[in-house]
């Protein structure tokens, strides 16, 4: 079971992320049992994950870039296996993102089918951002029920599907077992789950149904999920429910 650490990045800060109201969004260092600072290298120091999860949220809002941290945490951290979500919206941007990114991540928020189809190429992983089970995209064609989003998904040469439900990221509500078992049920990809995971309890829950990786952060913070247990894989510690 893979363990991808959550970093979102905005004004040049590591962010404690909730509910994808990011206006609301303060440094992760005010809430965080792990670090005491939010500049990108402290935490990724601090933490140490085999693999970590970043999103460059300037990008998403359309609000800036932050291209140089990220090309130092490639420069600093060549062990750590890093998936990006840099907005990407155009198949001439894939390149650039390649060189940071071991896979690049595609949200349906701001890419398309036919973006999703040119990548096919790179190492690239399509996040479903959902807010209430709704998808939010930017593509009309993605804007379905998420379970046949993700059987339409199936023809197209992705790695692996994030399920991204916005409105339990940050907030320690757990996860909606049945749903997510009704996606890994529906698609020949990998499937990873994002949002609303406390502990390593929910961990062995999707483990359980097949899910493949989680997307962790606040528990991580809090101290629900070790720090350690980034470093060997949920399966490797000796933490139990």
């Amino acid at each position: 079971m893979r363990l991808l650490f959550v970093m979102d990045l905005l004004n040049g800060v590591v962010v404690h992320a909730k509910r994808g109201e990011r206006a609301k969004y303060m440094p992760v260092h005010l809430s965080s049992s792990v670090v005491s600072s939010s500049e990108p290298m402290h935490v990724i120091e601090a933490v140490r994950p085999s693999e970590v999860y970043i999103a460059d949220l300037n990008r998403l809002m359309g609000t800036g870039t932050n291209i140089e941290t990220l090309d130092a945490i490639r420069k600093n951290y060549r062990d750590i296996w890093i998936a990006l979500d840099y907005g990407v919206k155009s198949s001439s941007e894939l390149e650039e993102i390649a060189r940071i990114a071991d896979s690049i991540i595609l949200g349906t928020e701001t890419a398309s089918l036919e973006l999703i189809q040119a990548a096919a190429s790179y190492p690239i992983t399509v996040s479903i951002d959902m807010f209430q089970h709704r998808v939010r995209a930017s593509d009309v064609r993605m804007k379905i029920e998420p379970l046949r989003l993700i059987e339409e998904l199936d023809g197209y040469p992705v790695e692996s599907i994030i399920i991204l439900e916005l409105d339990r990221v940050g907030t320690n509500s757990g996860i909606d077992t049945d749903f997510i078992a009704r996606c890994v049920e529906r698609s020949s990809h990998d499937i990873l789950c994002g949002g609303g995971v406390r502990n390593y309890e929910d961990i062995y829950k999707l483990e359980a149904i097949g899910v493949k990786g989680a997307l962790v952060a606040t528990a991580v913070h809090e101290g629900a999920i070790t720090v350690s247990g980034l470093r060997t894989g949920a399966g490797e510690t000796n933490t139990g429910g």
